[in-house]
């Protein structure tokens, strides 16, 4: 496993929760026979440069499925905050001795192993602080990745006491380019489609990716970006039912 820096401990963190308010319990919609977010676990198993997965939930007795889930799949988990993420996430990677953080949440079921492993290589090869492919809107919505070293994260959760800031993790690192050097991905001209939206948030955002995880089924269960969207373009019925939707965390 190629990595600029000997020993490094590479470690993706998922960051999920039942009490989602527009969709509750939506983790572990079934599609394919599998719950929503194992498609994403199996799918983060596929990229080469991760040393492990956790899976970061909180300390609700609600999130007792996640947790079991995880044993089930055979990946750590932490539990933290509900409201403070960013401090869950930062106990989510010293659990497992993390030093560089791949950062995902749970609600991108199709996630693109391929982007998240491009994603980490431009940070490993680059002098950077923190590398984010959804920064600048290009890719379609639910292949966001984001990598950073744990110091930075640790950092960032000293400087800033904003209650937002803890929540949304990586905000105050976005809005201080100064101190934290980014690189912000751009995709290529086959995978550009901002307003495609494929994250799971509202019911017909399930039904919608359900029936893309469902149409490639076993036979190709880690299609790729690009798979998706050479379909919608040949379905484009299908887009129309979950694009105009409101977004809400």
């Amino acid at each position: 496993m190629y990595k600029t820096k000997a020993g490094v401990r590479i470690v993706a963190i998922v960051e999920a929760r039942m009490t989602s308010t527009r969709l509750p319990g939506k983790h572990m919609l079934v599609a394919n026979g599998k719950p929503m977010i194992q498609h994403l676990i199996e799918r983060l198993k596929m990229v080469s440069s991760l040393d492990e997965i956790v899976l970061a939930t909180t300390i609700n007795d609600t999130d007792e499925p996640l947790i079991s889930l995880a044993k089930k799949l055979e990946i750590a988990y932490f539990r933290g905050s509900e409201e403070d993420v960013m401090n869950r996430v930062i106990g989510a990677a010293e659990s497992v001795d993390g030093e560089i953080i791949v950062s995902i949440t749970g609600d991108c079921p199709i996630l693109d192993p391929s982007l998240v492993e491009q994603t980490i290589q431009m940070f490993l090869n680059n002098k950077c602080a923190y590398v984010n492919n959804a920064a600048i809107a290009s890719y379609p919505g639910g292949m966001n990745t984001q990598v950073y070293e744990v110091e930075t994260l640790k950092k960032s959760a000293l400087i800033t006491e904003d209650l937002l800031d803890h929540e949304h993790v990586t905000s105050h690192i976005m809005r201080n380019p100064e101190l934290f050097l980014p690189i912000y991905l751009v995709a290529p001209p086959d995978l550009y489609w901002p307003e495609l939206r494929l994250e799971l948030d509202e019911q017909a955002d399930y039904e919608f990716l359900k029936r893309i995880i469902e149409y490639f089924g076993d036979k190709n269960p880690c299609f790729s970006c690009n798979d998706v969207i050479e379909l919608l373009r040949q379905k484009p019925g299908w887009v129309e039912v979950n694009q105009d939707e409101r977004r809400f965390s």
